[in-house]
């Protein structure tokens, strides 16, 4: 079963375009050193819950909006080799991101069930 990289975020609103750029690079070098996709959402139906929320999970300002993205591997050996090349890449520069990195979401999931392996 694949393993999951997923991902949780707020971006300023009027950084949307630099966040998009940044993604549409960073999804290039992860799929060039290995991992099977590479997903970004921005938040469109996204409430402010009363009590947990992805706003309220990234502390999401007036002025931001939540992505939410995922990367696949083949399994988690995949996943620690890419990241590690990912990692050593000069072409990923983490200073300047976009966004509060100290407010970002992540971790690793095994897959539980996926509905291509259960449809008859």
């Amino acid at each position: 079963m694949p393993y999951v990289d997923g991902f949780v975020l707020a971006v300023p609103k009027d950084k949307i375009e630099a966040y998009k750029a940044l993604a549409n690079a960073a999804c290039a070098i992860w799929m060039e050193h290995g991992a099977l996709d590479y997903v970004e959402c921005i938040g469109d139906d996204v409430p402010y819950g009363e009590l947990t929320s992805f706003p309220r999970a990234v502390m999401a300002k007036e002025d931001e909006i939540v992505v939410f993205a995922w990367i696949v591997y083949r399994d988690r050996a995949t996943r620690d080799a890419v990241n590690k090349k990912v990692m050593a890449d000069p072409r990923l520069k983490l200073d300047g991101m976009p966004f509060d990195g100290k407010r970002m979401i992540y971790g690793g999931f095994t897959t539980l069930l996926r509905a291509s392996d259960i449809a008859g």
